[in-house]
């Protein structure tokens, strides 16, 4: 048996709680990410130049949007170590086996991207089409950005592992800390040393690889006295790490076409569409915030229960995350119906673009509630390692309803696109919940 005392026999209160106790470091450590980019603009926006701040700006979504695809790194590695550590055998060795398969592989694929950074630079002044001076700062913020890549890969894995551990408080302190330390040096970089887009670019690599090292300590402290094998990297072992791996990314690769299409459908429509759909997508971010929480810990608990082979468990955990996801669903949805036009109000203070965006309110109420079945079950997924499911569910939902959606709703202008994103969210909510019931009637829910 487990050294711990397994999450999955825990029942009534103590197990709603636990869950609690999982989900609530993860939305607060969400939260410092946003908090973080609003001081990186506060800085560059006292620079003497708005080029500087476009020119960062630009450069920072090429390596953040690198950085997303390759979340299927976090995804794997969750859903791994948290059933090595339900495992009923040894889960010490299979879950440090775990982080260094994941590890690796964060660090391959980070030094892949530093190696490959003159091409991607290239593509991202293409499709960013700036003028020569934004496209000078950009380069000067990119060219020393890319190098935190390797860091930033490998606390994928590492956070995605700890997440499966259950110490989520460990990633919240690590991501404060992280966080603090890149604000700080912003400011003195840029203020105190004047290194303007060069100072802000530094601090992000500096607080990475600080990042990396302190999850790097709470891991080897837990993994203390495992030895690593070479077994763990042979060809059966890299065939199960590939697949995993490639399942999730083009399911990130799908996801982010149905939301780049949603960015520049919406720029075709105009100024102020593009204006109003910026806005909504923080509505977006905020349900995000609390129901990513959710679906972490419905991701560890439910690994764990699967590593365990403890079908009933993982029933229990999945009913039990469904009804946190729903209840924190309701409390967006009254959030946005009362006081949906003020959150407007502190995210724009030009009038037309108020009223502009307060047409699509009723959309942002009804979001909460439509989308947090395919946050929920993206987590019961991640604990089941059950990629090839997540994969097919996004692709035919992005084929089948989104794009379609759109297409024959087009006639009433931007707000198409919102239909078509509710629709498709809420689509993949059900297709994952079928396959979920299907994989239950055939007691192959943890049968990979």
């Amino acid at each position: 048996m487990p050294a711990h005392n397994p999450s999955y026999s825990l029942s009534g209160w103590p197990a709603h709680r636990n869950l609690l106790a999982l989900a609530m470091p993860m939305i607060l450590a969400n939260i410092t990410t946003p908090l973080l980019g609003l001081v990186d603009t506060a800085v560059l926006g006292h620079m003497p130049t708005s080029a500087m701040l476009a020119g960062a700006s630009i450069g920072a979504l090429i390596v953040t949007q690198i950085y997303w695809v390759c979340g299927f790194l976090r995804m794997s590695a969750t859903g791994l170590s948290a059933q090595a550590r339900g495992t009923l055998a040894e889960p010490k060795q299979a879950s440090t086996k775990v982080v260094v398969q994941t590890a690796a592989i964060g660090l391959i694929l980070g030094m892949m991207i530093v190696l490959l950074q003159v091409p991607i630079l290239s593509v991202g002044i293409a499709l960013a089409d700036a003028n020569t001076q934004v496209t000078e700062y950009l380069t000067h913020y990119f060219q020393i950005r890319i190098w935190g890549a390797p860091a930033a890969l490998l606390n994928l894995a590492l956070v995605g592992w700890l997440v499966g551990q259950q110490r989520t408080k460990a990633v919240l302190i690590i991501q404060v800390v992280g966080n603090l330390l890149n604000a700080a040096l912003d400011a003195w970089f840029v203020f105190g040393l004047g290194w303007s887009v060069a100072g802000v670019a530094a601090a992000s690599v500096i607080a990475e690889y600080t990042m990396m090292a302190m999850m790097l300590w709470v891991v080897v402290r837990q993994c203390a006295g495992v030895k690593i094998e070479m077994a763990w990297f042979n060809s059966a072992a890299r065939k199960v790490l590939l697949k995993l791996n490639g399942d999730m990314l083009v399911r990130n690769l799908a996801l982010q076409l149905c939301l780049a299409f949603l960015t520049l459908q919406g720029a075709r429509n105009g100024e102020t569409a593009t204006a109003v759909n910026a806005i909504l997508m923080q509505f977006f971010v905020l349900v995000a915030l609390g129901l990513d929480g959710v679906a972490y810990a419905v991701e560890a608990l439910v690994g764990e229960a699967a590593g365990a082979k403890n079908h009933n468990a993982i029933i229990q955990q999945t009913r039990r995350g469904l009804i946190w996801s729903s209840l924190f669903a309701l409390a967006y949805t009254f959030g946005f119906y009362f006081f949906g036009t003020q959150i407007v109000a502190m995210l724009t203070s030009i009038e037309s673009l108020r009223l502009a965006t307060n047409e699509y309110l009723w959309l942002m109420i009804w979001l909460p509630l439509l989308a947090h079945w395919c946050f929920l079950f993206d987590g019961v997924f991640v604990g089941l390692t059950h990629s090839a499911a997540m994969r097919n569910s996004m692709i035919m939902c992005a084929v089948g309803i989104f794009f379609p959606v759109w297409w024959v709703t087009q006639q009433a202008g931007n707000i198409a696109l919102w239909y078509a994103l509710l629709a498709f969210l809420l689509a993949r909510g059900i297709s994952l919940g079928v396959v979920f019931q299907r994989l239950s009637r055939r007691n192959a829910l943890y049968n990979v």
